[in-house]
Order: structure tokens, then C-alpha cells, then sequence
């Protein structure tokens, strides 16, 4: 039984369906740049009908789409590409010390670029506010880089806001939203955004494939980062994948058709999977509740080792520390000491991350289960 649903998340039956009959003899298998034939010219009707599925789904034109291998692929795009492109009007980025380590290392490595990031502190909350954003920004800056929803607390940031701000500095705005599609409604034209990073697994599609959002209606601009056939704009040379884009499209489609009715859902387990941890004392809940998205709730507690704790709960349910990509280092969550939180309190917490799949039951067990877990061990720590 799984409550990661981050890292966790299982390609829903339709979109592999979709997926497959691009893979074999008798479906779509050309190459989508081709267009000198009808397999080729088959193929890419079907990556036109997926860029326009994910432009719907996050209120965008499909010209706006650049298809990618992940969000952490376009957030490097993103970054480096507008930094690049821009940096004759100056040399300056602000960021946020919460963000995903996908956009926190691209920015170190401006930084051995020459350009000078400026990385914002959260409150208490987890929330940068846009006075911060307003107060950081310089003659010299060219780009803010700023998540719609933080992956390991689940606050959501006020991007239209922020997006307002940097329009009257004439500064460009990136934003990673890998975790609002499905989740919160989003609207990339209207809110003024410049670039928007998605990934296609966090909305149930398949792994290793995701899409830039680049303004064509505000005139964003970017250097690429790789070269060859020219696909995709210019902007990402290589072939695109048409079974993945596919399953992406689809993917999209879907969640943004139920997001209303999967964000009521949530709330109620969410809500229920909060009272029942809390009930085992010593548990303190990482991000402003009234500032967090239904389906991430992470919590420390107090009394135990945390590799301890995550050993001892991991045979009954799958949960991480933080973002699945920082698992592997063992460290505590950067995210949770920026908010505040000792080390002992970051490495002792666990995210929970809802989604379809997920029922009371699951919810339950995980409750069972990490109380059993926090008893045993404040029993072997006498506490």
C-alpha cells in the first residue's frame, strides 16, 4: 500500500492503452518529424493533438509547448536558456531556498556563470510572499524563478501575484508546477507567466517526459541548450517520443476534467490522515494548512530518529522524507530547515502524498501504522 503518490504513481490503463498503439506495426509508429510520408505526417497529428491537450489542461495555446523528458529538463531550459538569452539586460535571478533541487542547482551553476542569484527565505508557513519577491528585485534582474506548489510542504504560492509584480519590472517569471496539474486549476495566459515546467507522471501519465511552457503572447525568449533537427521550435532539437507525448496529452486531459471533484476527495483524507497522526502526540504539521494543496501533507515528530521511523513504517506503507529525487542523500529536508525546523524535526518527517488510488483504508493503515512505528520507538528512546 502506497501514500507517496508522488513517487509512486502508476500510469492510469487509458493513457498506457493510447501509449501502446504507438509502439507496434499495426498503430502509429513513425517518426513524428517525418513528414515526407503518411507515417510520419500519422505520427504527428498525434504529438499536435497531445500539445494541445496539456495547453487546455493548464489554460495555455498550443504553441506554447515545448515537449520535454521531464520537468527537470525544462526547468534547466527555463533557467539557463532565459539567464542566457537575457543577460545582456542584466545578471541577476531570485529564487526561493524551497524550490526543487532541479531548479536550486541550475542556479548554482549560473552562479559559476557569472550571474548572481539572490535566494528568498520563507516564513514560518512555508510561504514567500510577494512583497519578498517585490523587495528582491533589482535594475539587473532578469528572471524569477518561483514553484506554483512546493513539492514536499504543499504550499501554494500566489504566482499571479508575483507574476503581476515582475510584469511591471519587466522582469521574465519561471514557474515549476510538476505538482498542480490535477490539482489546482491553472492558468498560464492569464496569470502572465513566461515559462511553466510540467511533468507527466504527477498527473498519472508516464515517466520520463514533460513539456516548457514558453510565452508566445508575451514574447518570452530562450537560447537552447542542445542542437540538431531543430524540433520543437528550435528550443529542444532531438526526436520527439510520440508514444510518451501521447501519454501525456491524455494524462493531462484527464486530470484536468476531475480536479474539482478529486480536490474535494482529498481534502476529506487529507484532513482525516492529519487527525489521526496527530492524535499520536508529538507530531507537528510542516506548512500553513490554509496555504496547502489537499493532496501533500508532511509532518515531524517528535521523539524518534528518522531513519529509524522511515525503516519502520516503509514494509506496511510507501512514503519518502522529501522529493523523490533528494531520497537517495539521507540528509535533512533543506525545505523544512528553511521553514524553521531543527535537524532532528527534518529528518524526522514524513511526506504523505495523496492521489487517485487512494481510500479511507489506505488512509487508516498509514495512521496504524505509524503509530505503532512511534510508540515502538519512543519506547526503545525512553521518551
Amino acid at each position: 500500500m502506497y501514500l507517496d503518490h508522488a513517487a509512486t504513481t502508476p500510469v492510469d490503463p487509458r493513457v498506457a492503452a493510447a501509449m501502446s498503439r504507438c509502439l507496434t506495426a499495426d498503430g502509429v509508429f513513425g517518426n513524428p518529424g517525418s513528414t515526407a510520408h503518411d507515417y510520419g505526417e500519422a505520427a504527428g497529428n498525434l504529438v499536435e493533438t497531445a500539445r494541445l491537450q496539456v495547453a487546455r489542461a493548464v489554460g495555455a495555446e498550443a504553441a506554447d509547448v515545448i515537449f520535454t523528458s521531464g520537468a527537470t529538463e525544462a526547468d534547466n531550459l527555463a533557467i539557463l536558456g532565459a539567464a542566457e538569452y537575457y543577460r545582456g539586460a542584466g545578471r541577476h535571478v531570485v529564487t526561493a531556498r524551497t524550490e526543487h533541487e532541479a531548479v536550486l542547482d541550475t542556479c548554482r551553476e549560473l552562479e559559476r556563470r557569472g550571474f548572481e542569484v539572490t535566494y528568498l527565505k520563507p516564513d514560518r508557513r512555508g510561504a514567500i510572499g510577494v512583497d519578498q519577491v517585490e523587495a528582491a528585485l533589482r535594475s539587473d534582474t532578469v528572471l524569477v524563478s518561483l514553484m506554483h506548489v512546493n513539492n514536499e510542504t504543499g504550499v501554494i504560492a500566489d504566482i499571479e501575484a508575483v507574476a503581476a509584480a515582475c510584469a511591471r519590472r519587466g522582469v521574465r517569471l519561471h514557474v515549476d508546477a510538476a505538482q498542480s496539474v490535477g490539482k489546482l486549476a491553472l492558468g498560464f495566459t492569464r496569470a502572465g507567466i513566461d515559462y511553466l515546467a510540467l511533468s507527466a507522471h504527477k498527473a498519472y501519465g508516464p515517466k520520463g517526459v514533460g513539456a516548457l511552457l514558453v510565452s508566445r503572447r508575451r514574447g518570452a525568449q530562450l537560447k537552447p541548450l542542445q542542437f540538431g533537427g531543430g524540433q520543437e521550435r528550435g528550443l529542444r532539437s532531438g526526436t520527439v517520443p510520440t508514444h510518451q507525448v501521447v501519454g501525456m496529452g491524455l494524462a493531462f486531459e484527464i486530470a484536468a476534467a476531475s480536479t474539482a471533484a478529486d480536490v474535494q476527495r482529498l481534502t476529506v483524507l487529507r484532513d482525516r490522515l492529519w487527525a489521526g497522526l496527530e492524535a499520536q502526540g508529538g507530531a507537528l504539521r510542516n506548512g500553513a494548512p490554509e496555504l496547502c494543496v489537499p493532496h501533500v501533507l508532511n509532518v515531524s515528530f517528535e521523539g524518534v530518529e528518522g531513519e529509524s521511523l522511515l525503516a519502520a513504517v516503509s514494509p506496511f506503507i510507501a512514503v519518502s522524507r522529501g522529493s523523490a529525487c533528494a531520497s537517495a542523500h539521507g540528509e535533512p529536508s533543506y525545505v523544512l530547515r528553511a521553514l524553521g525546523r531543527s535537524d532532528q524535526l527534518a529528518q524526522s518527517s514524513l511526506r504523505f502524498s495523496l492521489g487517485t488510488p487512494s481510500t479511507q483504508q489506505h488512509v487508516d493503515a498509514a495512521i496504524a501504522a505509524v503509530g505503532r512505528a512511534l510508540r515502538h520507538l519512543r519506547k526503545l528512546g525512553g521518551a
